[in-house]
């Protein structure tokens, strides 16, 4: 638990220019699980202030991929609160307020120098091999009425931030890297309202965190080096300033940064791929955070309970698919039966149109049995499709893995596996029709015809199935039926030797 003296809350502000992307998750998890651990507030904010390419889709995207990991929010869209708006597009006026406010107050001031001056400055300075290629401050002396006159003139301007000349060192207490300090004389006096009359991030940022009171900033890394111009802009303001917790970069297994090279990098792709949302935030939450160095299976209760930033780590983390997919499995196969049938094995049957979307083809028993002969064989929700369709295709158009046939049906000795199969199984009764009555009756054929029981039992397999793999015999001719098992018997004895 965080040591604070006031109520925790954290903040998750995502740019819509774009799909939630691994990063963004496990940035949105940390302070989901931060807040939840604390007592506190998550609040969702949607800084949309790019206006080429902040789209309303984008957002929508991102919403979808939020609630589809189950990260609640207590303030933002849709939910509403005391601190709205909880969109920068809606804020602007709010922006224009405070830089005018900093204006009067003397700690900003109007810059009237063109990006002619400016540039023509900027290549002075490195003629000349100045240390400093920053900002000259021309514009930091005009007076008041003097730059209230020129803005009167319709003189475009920019607003700029005054670092004090005489500030020390900027030091960011950051809860995950320690005191991180940074030389105030590198600061140059740095724009926060633009001529068009826009704000820049590292200003509408800190606005919006000052006023919605947010206390812990967590964020990647990669806003380390934005944090000292936005701790000017709090003091200049006269907010307090958040702690801090800049967490590492996620990289690929090549070590590289993680991109599309290494496959699927948002959120949805992930959802769409098979994988759970539980085992999923899992997983992101284990990129860089650990309770205790050795749990792999972290329920979201623990993590929500145990998560601490004096846990997180300096160094990158590494994406692993074999450990997100061994997670993933982890969490299928906890799962009873009627929980695989319901979660998982209609919703997919149905994504695939297998199943119909307002109804079932089978009683509840049949999917339970199914459940517990496929939930085993499953690394991701989608494997089912695959593993069920054969239940699903019509005697006549079961098509035949061509490997399986010729290592299975192409044997001496397949055509009399597959007789002896039907007579036995033929003498089953439909109401008798079970796993054990199957396998008792398969059971008896490798002494009988002297072969072994991959023999016997795989040309079966194939001739059902229609491929070498499937679950156990028994469960397997259960789950497809009598009459589709003869049926396909049948057919299968006219390509066996």
């Amino acid at each position: 638990m965080t040591d604070t003296t006031t109520p925790v809350r954290v903040r998750f502000a995502p740019s819509p220019t774009g799909k939630l992307h691994v990063g963004g998750a496990r940035t949105a998890i940390y302070n989901w699980a931060f807040a939840r651990a604390n007592g506190g507030t998550f609040i969702l904010r949607v800084d949309d202030t790019d206006p080429t390419r902040s789209t309303d889709e984008n957002t929508q995207v991102i919403l979808r991929a939020m609630r589809w990991l189950g990260l609640d929010w207590d303030e933002g869209p849709g939910v509403g609160g005391p601190c709205g708006p909880y969109w920068q597009t809606e804020c602007l006026p709010l922006y224009r307020e405070a830089a005018e406010r900093l204006v009067a107050e003397g700690t900003a001031y109007r810059c009237f120098c063109t990006p002619e001056k400016l540039e023509a400055d900027r290549r002075a300075a490195h003629d000349r091999k100045d240390p400093f290629q920053g900002y000259r401050r021309t514009c930091r002396d005009i007076g008041a009425a003097e730059a209230q006159a020129r803005a009167d003139a319709g003189e475009p301007y920019t607003i700029r931030i005054k670092v004090p000349l005489d500030r020390g060192d900027v030091v960011v207490r950051d809860a995950v890297h320690g005191d991180v300090t940074f030389n105030a004389r590198e600061l140059d006096d740095f724009i926060i309202f633009r001529s068009d009359g826009t704000p820049t991030y590292n200003f509408a940022t800190v606005v919006d965190d000052a006023r919605m009171g947010i206390t812990h900033i967590i964020r990647g890394d990669d806003h380390l080096s934005n944090t000292p111009r936005q701790i000017m802009v709090y003091e200049a303001l006269g907010a307090p300033v958040p702690t801090f917790a800049h967490i590492s970069m996620i990289l690929g297994p090549d070590g590289k940064k993680l991109s599309k090279r290494h496959g699927a990098t948002s959120v949805e792709e992930y959802r769409d791929a098979g994988y759970l949302s539980d085992a999923f935030v899992n997983y992101l939450s284990l990129l860089g955070w650990s309770p205790d160095g050795e749990s792999t299976v972290i329920p979201r209760e623990r993590l929500a309970r145990e998560f601490s930033l004096d846990h997180v780590s300096t160094n990158p983390a590494i994406m692993d698919p074999k450990k997100l997919d061994f997670i993933n499995a982890e969490y299928l196969h906890a799962m009873d039966d009627q929980e695989f049938a319901d979660t998982v094995l209609i919703p997919q049957l149905r994504a695939a149109g297998l199943e119909p979307a307002g109804g079932r083809l089978h009683e509840a028993p049949w999917y339970d049995m199914l459940a517990a002969a496929l939930k085993p064989r499953t690394t991701l929700s989608s494997d089912v499709v695959g593993q069920a369709r054969f239940l699903y295709t019509a005697d006549d158009e079961l098509e035949y893995d061509e490997k399986a046939v010729r290592k299975w049906l192409g044997k001496a000795g397949a055509a009399d596996a597959l007789d002896a199969a039907r007579v036995a199984l033929a003498g089953i009764p439909e109401d008798g029709w079970t796993p054990k009555a199957i396998e008792d009756a398969l059971d008896a054929l490798p002494g009988r015809l002297g072969m072994g029981k991959g023999r016997v039992f795989q040309p079966v397999r194939v001739a059902v199935v229609g491929g070498a793999a499937s679950p156990g015999i028994g469960e397997t001719l259960a789950l497809a039926g009598r009459a589709h098992v003869l049926a396909r018997l049948g057919r299968a004895r006219e390509l066996a030797r």
